[in-house]
């Protein structure tokens, strides 16, 4: 018996005769592994192979459920090698876990969530090649590993312990959390729990053939397989189900989406089971969607499946999935007392289904190393982590709050303003608006500004791809993308189901694959089915990865309230408030058509200049207004300007606009009110200078300003225009509570403003259908006569 065996055994013994505590659980794992080695019989000897044989066929099914051999895409058995480097990566990713506990009790580590027993996932790498863009599941520390082998000069031990330690040199996300994720890897950091990078996924692997079909430069290759891993209980969150539906309704209409589906199924969400067979039954018979599986004990199989599944995905450019039956080791994290949900004998039957103990055995009884050779090689790993370790405590760590932010929302304002002013060449652009440039009709309304604006950008970026619900053949519900399918193709301009997680999905994929994406919302109250998109996947890459990945957007939503005949809270949602909290997210809310034109090209080229995530919020009551003050007046509408006036008309983000006492939207003659301010957005800037227009005819001299952006405010203009006044009225659409006046507010409070400031706001409601809307909705009454009482009040 080898000699560490013997001493752990020995070690144990007097533990239980005295008294001492039981061995830990990490303890235990360890010498389990080790005792069982020791017992492996060598080639040609006699023994029993364990729970786990030395190789085997796993299961294979396709859409109508048939079965076969795993080798029959032409997988390769595994090589003497690939054997030794798949040992390296499942032991080197167990001493990570441990290196965790230790790390974290001693007080230098802070993530104890850990891979041990799914190890299996280090055969899915070693049948990938390092170009196929992974995003991976929090237990695929040996997935890391092994493709951090096939890419030379990789230091996978170091990345991973700097990661647990926060250091500020981690390669990834720099300390700001541990993740797997290294660039030169193709592994794309994910924080999700719950399959929530799975949509984007779907939208990685649909961008690889979409630039393809364009002829636009891809991050990935045009042969790339999509990969993404995720757990059994997370297979059932309504996320992964949603994403894994768009994939396969994708690859049924006939369309490429190479994505390999990796499941790592332990029976376990925390401490709630899986039903056993739920897996294979959910998704063993999906449409357009390939089914495989394997034991996660046995190396072989894995590796087979693997190869197989991922051959499929290449070839036939369509999704497969990958079922991995594995084990979990040592709970669900360090704090997780799994003696309280399952008993000592279930902990113990999993010893003998150790992904480690099956390629150990493999190693053994292919002749490859002796008992003693693999116990050799598992220590040697395990005295180079805890070396490693050692020097990663003396890392620094993130010690400013500057520096933590700096990756969140970086800017250019001076690129982004060029580029926002660069239009395409002449003869593309007169070829996309069929020989009639907008800037040569008459003035447009906010709907069909956008529409022409849409137009300019998918001229000028032939990466550029705007899609949603009804956005291609019908034009949107409000006709702001009508023709541009007809124009520009269905490549570019298309519909996609009814899924906005899916929507959005698609849009981070594609951001993060070189392509610039305008998914559309159709209305604000739908975002919120998805708005985890935005807030833990879109937001936080570029914080996660130091800036290395990104994924550009512009999302345009249909929103805010006062539509009429065509009422009810899904169609006249006021909520902002979840877009408000998203580090880094730019919200736009343009009022008026000159307005909307050059914000839409600001969020545009902060997307391609910055990788900025914007929200492109457009006043649902305002697209078709024409009029301001009179019935005819066409005081909302603007003629739409040509390039050459484009650097003009420059709108930065963060920056907002000020109209003078007459209410003259266009900024013409008349006196800059001193005795008020109004600050408004939205609906709230035309209702807001008709109210001006009735103070001035009272010798009241009213200015208003326009925020334009709700996130970042314009704080600095904000300030100054209150200081003009020294009295503030913030008129606000949406609600008292969680509303934008209370960002307004703080905002001037935190400034130093010590003027007079008051507030409407729309009622903590939702809003009803027909008139009763005003009941619960800021109306121009009550503006003016809140605006009346502020200047009573301050005489």
């Amino acid at each position: 018996m080898n000699r560490r065996v013997q001493e752990a055994g020995v070690n144990e013994h007097e533990r239980r005769v005295t008294g001492v505590a039981k061995l830990t659980f990490e303890e235990e794992l360890d010498q389990r592994f080790l005792t069982a080695v020791a017992a492996l019989p060598g080639p040609g000897e006699s023994g029993g192979s364990g729970a786990a044989g030395v190789s085997g066929a796993a299961g294979v099914s396709g859409a109508a459920g048939e079965s076969g051999a795993a080798g029959e895409s032409g997988a390769a058995g595994l090589g003497g090698e690939q054997l030794l480097t798949l040992f390296d990566a499942q032991a080197g990713s167990r001493h990570l876990d441990l290196a965790a506990r230790y790390l974290r009790a001693e007080g230098h580590g802070y993530y104890t969530i850990g891979s041990a027993g799914h190890e299996a996932n280090a055969a899915v790498a070693a049948a990938l090649r390092p170009t196929d863009p992974a995003l991976l599941h929090y237990r695929s520390g040996a997935f890391y590993l092994a493709r951090a082998a096939q890419v030379p000069g990789s230091q996978p031990l170091q990345d991973v312990l700097l990661g647990l330690v926060g250091a500020a040199d981690e390669p990834i996300a720099g300390g700001r959390h541990k993740v797997f994720g290294h660039y030169d890897l193709a592994v794309i950091p994910q924080t999700s729990t719950i399959a929530s990078h799975l949509p984007r996924a779907v939208g990685v692997a649909f961008a690889i053939g979409r630039a393809a079909k364009l002829g636009v430069e891809s991050a990935w290759p045009a042969d790339a397989v999509t990969v993404a891993s995720f757990g059994d209980a997370s297979a059932s969150h309504s996320t992964a189900t949603g994403a894994v539906n768009a994939a396969c309704r994708t690859a049924y209409q006939g369309l490429p989406v190479p994505l390999l589906l990796v499941c790592e199924d332990n029976g376990l969400g925390i401490s709630v089971r899986t039903p056993d067979g739920w897996i294979a039954a959910a998704y063993s018979g999906r449409p357009a969607l390939r089914y495989f599986s394997a034991d996660g004990a046995d190396p072989q199989s894995c590796y087979d499946a693997a190869a197989a599944a991922a051959d499929h995905v290449r070839t036939t450019r369509s999704p497969a999935f990958l079922h991995l039956k594995v084990v979990r080791f040592l709970g669900h994290a360090g704090s997780d007392a799994e003696v309280s949900y399952r008993t000592e004998a279930e902990i113990a039957a999993d010893y003998a289904r150790d992904p480690l103990l099956g390629t150990a055995r493999l190693l053994v009884a292919t002749g490859r190393l002796g008992p003693e050779q693999v116990a050799d090689r598992y220590e040697a790993i395990r005295a180079q982590v805890r070396e490693l370790a050692g020097k990663a405590v003396t890392h620094p760590q993130l010690s400013a709050r500057a520096e933590v932010t700096a990756p969140l929302a970086p800017r250019r304002p001076g690129r982004v303003a060029e580029r926002a002013a660069t239009a395409a060449a002449p003869p593309d652009r007169m070829s996309a608006f069929g020989g009639k440039l907008p800037e040569d009709g008459g003035p447009l309304t906010l709907a069909d500004t956008v529409n022409r604006a849409l137009a300019d950008a998918l001229a000028a970026y032939p990466e550029m791809l705007a899609f949603g619900e009804d956005v291609g053949r019908k034009g949107g519900v409000y006709g702001l993308t009508r023709g541009l399918s007809r124009r520009f193709g269905a490549g570019r301009v298309f519909d996609t189901l009814l899924d906005e997680q899916s929507i959005l999905g698609l849009g981070l994929g594609a951001g993060l694959s070189g392509l610039l994406p305008v998914p559309e919302i159709q209305y604000l109250a739908y975002l919120h089915n998805a708005e985890d998109q935005l807030r833990g996947e879109a937001a936080s890459l570029q914080f996660f990865s130091v800036g290395q990945y990104r994924n550009p957007m512009v999302v345009r939503v249909a929103g805010l309230a006062y539509q009429k005949g065509f009422g009810g809270h899904f169609h006249n949602d006021n909520a902002v408030g979840v877009l408000r909290d998203i580090p880094g997210l730019v919200v736009a809310v343009p009022s008026r058509a000159q307005d909307a034109a050059a914000m839409l090209r600001t969020c545009l080229a902060a997307a391609k200049v910055d990788g900025t995530v914007a929200v492109f919020l457009e006043p649902i009551a305002l697209y078709h207004t024409r009029d301001l003050h009179q019935p005819g007046d066409g005081g909302w509408l603007s003629p739409y300007a040509g390039p050459d006036g484009w650097a003009g008309e420059h709108v930065p983000v963060g920056h907002g606009r000020a109209y003078p006492a007459d209410g003259h939207p266009g900024g013409g003659a008349g006196t800059l009110g001193d005795d008020l301010t109004l600050v408004t957005f939205g609906n709230g800037v035309p209702m807001s200078l008709r109210v001006a227009r009735r103070l001035a005819a009272d010798g009241i001299g009213a200015r208003v300003f326009d925020l334009r952006w709700l996130a970042p405010l314009p704080k600095r203009e904000l300030l100054a225009e209150a200081e003009r006044t020294g009295r503030v009225l913030v008129v606000d659409e949406t609600r008292q509570s969680g509303g934008v006046s209370e960002g307004v507010i703080t905002a001037l409070v935190d400034g130093g403003f010590r003027g007079r400031i008051a507030r409407v706001a729309a009622a903590d409601s939702f809003v009803p259908l027909g008139d009763a809307a005003n009941l619960v909705l800021v109306t121009e009454p009550e503006i003016d006569a809140a605006a009346r009482r502020l200047l009573a009040l301050t005489g």
